[in-house]
């Protein structure tokens, strides 16, 4: 219940749409335990790869703090070290070739050959894991890209993708390397990617992120199909990047903007900020038709609920805020 539209935004926020405080601090604290007994996994069988911590990193939404209830997934990426192989990069995937001293390595390669599969190092994680005495019970599997550990006392389950890291080019870039889900590698860099969000949010005096959570319920709900998390998230933070006035701390003066930011450039190629992935809006004509749509809608709601608070309608401006975000949001009391 509210009596005002700020009010109804914040308990929205808080209640809704932001991760639980007391639940984030667990998840950072279990997440922290387990990269304590990853860290021990080299040493517990000489076959497993050897670990380069130096290139650990915590990426995904969780990491960039734009994550929203209720918390699935944590994603982490674990270092191994090289040890003197060389990768070879082709159109549709890169290939590590390991070296020939390099024995937990070769162990893990493509039969027959000195190709590292990238399969092979994600099981070795699955069993490393299952090996730790407080995760026997967890359900842990390769999915895709990464070892999966889904505990049992949590909500959320931990995503580990091994990678590694190339030396620096000649324009001074260096990349990670992880596993494209077909037994090979690709391209990506998770630090341009937490780079630029901290970097857009401070300079719009820490606003945006908040803007992004709520977009990201909006994007959730089951009114038009649901573009990925990431894309959505890349488009907000173009918006921002050549918006030239500082974002309100208002969330609601914020929105009408974003909504029709969206609905006037869905259909368009959004390309990939780290300059690796290159268009990463693959929705079908049909899926960005009915997002542009719905956002045309809800543009001119929020328009709407806007006029209705500068009139002094509370009432009325939360309830046209609850036809663009459903009964979570609160009702006027």
């Amino acid at each position: 219940m509210a009596t005002t539209v700020i009010q109804a935004f914040n308990e929205f926020l808080k209640d809704i749409v932001n991760l639980d405080s007391d639940i984030s601090k667990t998840a950072r604290s279990s997440r922290d335990w387990l990269l304590g007994q990853i860290s021990k996994f080299d040493e517990k069988d000489n076959t497993f790869p050897k670990l380069y911590s130096d290139i650990n990193i915590h990426f995904g939404s969780f990491a960039r703090k734009t994550k929203i209830r209720e918390l699935d997934d944590i994603d982490l990426m674990i270092g191994l070290t090289g040890q003197g192989s060389t990768y070879t990069e082709y159109t549709d995937k890169i290939e590590i070739n390991v070296a020939d001293d390099a024995k937990d390595l070769l162990n893990l390669c493509h039969d027959y050959t000195n190709k590292l599969n990238s399969k092979k190092v994600i099981n070795k994680f699955v069993s490393a894991c299952s090996n730790v005495p407080q995760y026997s019970n967890a359900d842990i599997k390769r999915n895709q890209e990464a070892a999966t550990l889904q505990l049992s006392s949590y909500t959320w389950n931990f995503d580990i993708v091994p990678c590694f890291m190339t030396t620096t080019n000649i324009y001074g870039v260096s990349y990670y390397l992880i596993p494209d889900g077909n037994g090979h590698w690709k391209k990506t860099d998770p630090r341009i990617d937490k780079e630029r969000t901290s970097r857009i949010n401070q300079t719009h005096d820490g606003n945006v992120l908040q803007v992004i959570r709520v977009m990201k319920y909006w994007n959730r709900r089951p009114t038009m199909p649901t573009m990925s998390s990431y894309l959505l998230e890349t488009m907000i933070l173009n918006y921002y990047e050549a918006k030239t006035t500082t974002a309100s701390q208002y969330v609601d003066i914020e929105l009408p903007d974003v909504i029709a930011y969206i609905h006037n450039n869905i259909m368009y190629d959004v390309n990939d900020p780290k300059n690796i992935q290159g268009n990463i809006n693959k929705l079908t004509y049909d899926e960005k038709t009915k997002i542009k749509n719905k956002a045309y809608s809800d543009y001119y709601k929020a328009i709407d609920a806007r006029q209705l608070e500068k009139d002094k309608d509370m009432k009325g401006s939360i309830n046209k805020w609850r036809e663009i975000f459903g009964d979570s949001f609160p009702k006027y009391e």
